[in-house]
């Protein structure tokens, strides 16, 4: 890299989607910090290493050249493929799943780098072929395939939270590069009429899950105990919230799993309705700052990757905080940059880098223009 673009691309860095992101992990450590009673021990201590190692990463990602990435996407998916097949083989079970592949002090779990794949498969996908073509069936095959075939081993693990992610990323990768309406209206036709036979193919607990969530008083101590801790957690927090390691629900554990899916309920009793509220800015910021990114790429790679990407981080939000308000059924979905997990920061980081990368190489003195359609 030429020194006169290294300093033009330094001075056009997206400074306020870094420290933002920055300020996310850091509330992320102290709410870890507060969910082991006060001790950077087990979590907040490994979060912190997790941070520092792919961090560095993030930046490179955002430093490097885009047709790196670009001629890469379909090796990045078949190994994010291979690695999830290899779970089945490999893998390490815990809590009644097996999604993760145990490599000593790291359980690395493939489905997240899967969700990347999948994005970059698509996006290189559709930007290879005229648009003119895109609503036509035989070229919808390949990516109906695409997604497809994860979406199938994911299943089996099985973490239908994943599964979901995968569906709505690929159905907004598919809308904006020009997939017509009426294939999505015979698309969700054909899923409400499966819903008899796809509820047959579902795990008891799944279920379970999907009932509780219609009527969660129905047991209070058994499946919707979670979800009502959680409730109690978030309400009992009021307005200001009762102060770090004075929320009683998390404190005495009646909380569940406040470490991970359930760490904005942790979060929600300590500093209340106003710590939310600043909370959701903090991500309304960061989603707006990636659409603007999405929204200046003059192309069709960069603008579905980037959209897919952010999409991902967006679709984690919404449904980890409606499942522990109650408004959507209880899945492992982690709420970015705040629950606890090395892959989980790490997949995230590393799709800010590629985030960060498209911005700094859509600018009007860095053009897309000079890499063209990538041929």
């Amino acid at each position: 890299m030429h020194l006169e673009n290294f300093k033009d691309k330094l001075y056009l860095f997206p400074k306020t989607l870094i420290l933002v992101i920055t300020v996310l992990s850091c509330i992320g450590f102290l709410l870890l910090y507060d969910a082991a009673g006060g001790d950077f021990n087990p979590y907040a201590k490994k979060q912190i290493l997790y941070f520092s190692m792919f961090a560095p990463v993030m930046i490179l990602i955002g430093f490097s050249n885009i047709k790196i990435f670009f001629h890469a996407s379909y090796y990045i998916y078949v190994i994010s493929l291979i690695l999830l097949i290899a779970v089945g083989v490999l893998g390490h079970t815990a809590m009644g799943a097996t999604r993760w592949i145990n490599l000593g002090p790291l359980k690395f779990q493939p489905s997240e780098l899967m969700k990347i794949g999948i994005v970059f498969a698509l996006a290189k996908y559709f930007h290879n072929i005229d648009y003119r073509n895109i609503g036509k069936t035989q070229y919808l095959i390949i990516p109906i395939l695409i997604v497809s075939v994860p979406l199938v081993v994911i299943l089996k693990q099985p973490d239908l939270g994943t599964a979901m992610v995968l569906c709505l990323v690929a159905l907004i990768i598919l809308y904006l590069a020009g997939v017509k309406l009426y294939i999505f209206g015979i698309g969700a036709l054909v899923g409400i009429c499966s819903m008899p036979i796809l509820w047959q193919y579902l795990h008891d607990y799944q279920k379970k899950r999907i009932l509780i969530f219609l009527n969660p008083e129905q047991d209070r101590l058994g499946a919707g105990y979670n979800i009502m801790q959680s409730k109690i957690a978030i309400g009992s927090g009021g307005f200001w919230g009762k102060g770090r390691l004075a929320g009683s629900q998390a404190q005495l554990e009646f909380l569940p799993e406040h470490q991970t899916d359930f760490v904005f309920s942790l979060f929600a009793e300590q500093f209340g309705f106003i710590g939310c509220i600043l909370l959701l800015l903090l991500f309304m910021i960061v989603i707006i700052k990636g659409a603007r990114i999405g929204i200046n790429c003059k192309n069709v790679f960069g603008k579905l990757l980037s959209f897919g990407l952010l999409s991902i981080f967006s679709i984690h939000v919404f449904i980890n905080i409606g499942m522990v308000i109650g408004v959507l059924p209880v899945v492992g979905i982690p709420l970015p940059f705040l629950s606890y997990g090395g892959t989980s920061m790490g997949a995230m980081l590393i799709s800010f880098g590629l985030l960060i990368n498209i911005a700094l190489n859509d600018k009007n003195n860095l053009p897309y223009s000079e890499l063209g359609y990538f041929n």
